[in-house]
C-alpha cells in the first residue's frame, strides 16, 4: 500500500465521487435558479429599485452595492452567497473526516498499521481536500460560463477564472482549518467548528468592516474580503486580488504544516 503513488488520495476520491458529484449539481443547480433571472431584473432596473428601499447598513453588510451589474448580480448571489455557503459546508465537512472522522472511527489506527506514514497521512489528506474542491469549483466555473451569455451577465473568462479561484481557495482555508484541527486533536465535532468558525468569522469581519468607518480595520482580517473585496469577476486578476488571494495561499500552507506537526506529536487514537 506504501509503496503505491499516492494510495491514501485515490482511495479517498474514489469513494467521494457520489459526494462530489451531488455538491457539483447543487451548485449546477444554484447557478440556474439564481443566474438566469438577472435580464428580467437588472435590465429592467427592478434591482435597483429593491436596493433604494434597503437600510445602507444592509446594503453594505451584504455586498449589494454593485448587485445591478451582470459581475456584482453573480458576486452577490452566487459566488459570494449561496455559492460561498454550500462549498464551505462541503469543504469543513470533507475536512473533518478526513483526520478526526478516521480517527474517531479507528479506521486511522488501521491504516497507519499498514506502513503509512502520518506525514503522508496528513499530507494526503490535504491533496484529498484540495483536489474534491478543484473538481466542484472547476464545474462550477464551466456552468458559469454557459450561463454567461443567456443570463446576459457580461462576464469575461479571466473574470469568470479570477471569480472561481477566489472562491476556491476561500473554502479551501476552512476546510484546512477543519482538517488541521482534526490533526491535532483527533477530534470530529472541534473540526466541524473550527472550520466554520473560520468562515463565519470572515464573512462577519466583512460586514462588520462594511457598517462603519470605525470598523473597517476589520475588513483586513477577514480573509472573505481578501478574496471577493477587490471585485474579482468584475476586476479579473487585479493587483488586490493577487495580494489577497496570497495571504490565503499562505495560510493554507502554514494550515498543512500544522497538521503534519500535530499529527505527528501524538498518540493516536487517545
Amino acid at each position: 500500500m506504501a509503496t503505491d503513488t499516492l494510495p491514501l488520495t485515490r482511495h479517498a476520491l474514489g469513494r467521494s465521487w457520489r459526494g462530489v458529484t451531488g455538491w457539483s449539481a447543487g451548485l449546477v443547480a444554484a447557478s440556474l435558479l439564481y443566474l438566469p433571472i438577472y435580464p428580467s431584473m437588472g435590465a429592467t432596473g427592478e434591482l435597483d429599485a429593491v436596493i433604494s428601499s434597503l437600510p445602507p447598513e444592509l446594503v453594505s453588510a451584504f455586498g449589494f452595492d454593485a448587485i445591478s451589474t451582470g459581475a456584482g448580480y453573480a458576486q452577490s448571489t452566487l459566488f459570494g452567497l449561496i455559492g460561498f455557503v454550500l462549498l464551505t459546508i462541503a469543504a469543513v465537512g470533507w475536512g473533518a473526516a478526513l483526520i478526526g472522522g478516521e480517527e474517531e472511527s479507528g479506521t486511522l489506527e488501521l491504516t497507519l498499521a499498514h506502513g503509512v506514514t502520518r506525514t503522508q497521512v496528513a499530507l494526503e489528506a490535504c491533496l484529498t481536500l484540495a483536489v474534491r474542491l478543484g473538481l466542484v469549483c472547476a464545474v462550477l466555473f464551466v456552468a458559469v460560463l454557459a450561463l454567461n451569455g443567456p443570463s446576459q451577465l457580461g462576464l469575461t473568462t479571466e473574470g469568470a477564472v479570477a471569480g472561481t479561484v477566489a472562491l476556491y481557495l476561500l473554502v479551501l482555508l476552512g476546510g484546512f482549518a477543519a482538517l488541521t484541527t482534526g490533526a491535532l486533536t483527533g477530534s470530529r465535532s472541534l473540526s466541524l467548528a473550527a472550520g466554520a468558525g473560520v468562515a463565519v468569522l470572515g464573512y462577519a469581519f466583512n460586514a462588520l468592516g462594511n457598517q462603519a468607518e470605525a470598523t473597517r480595520w476589520l475588513k483586513g482580517l477577514s480573509p472573505y474580503d481578501w478574496a471577493f473585496g477587490p471585485a474579482p469577476l468584475a476586476a479579473g486578476v487585479a493587483q488586490g486580488l493577487a495580494g489577497g488571494l496570497a495571504c490565503i495561499v499562505g495560510l493554507c500552507g502554514l494550515l498543512v504544516i500544522t497538521s503534519v506537526l500535530g499529527i505527528t506529536r501524538r498518540d493516536i487514537g487517545r
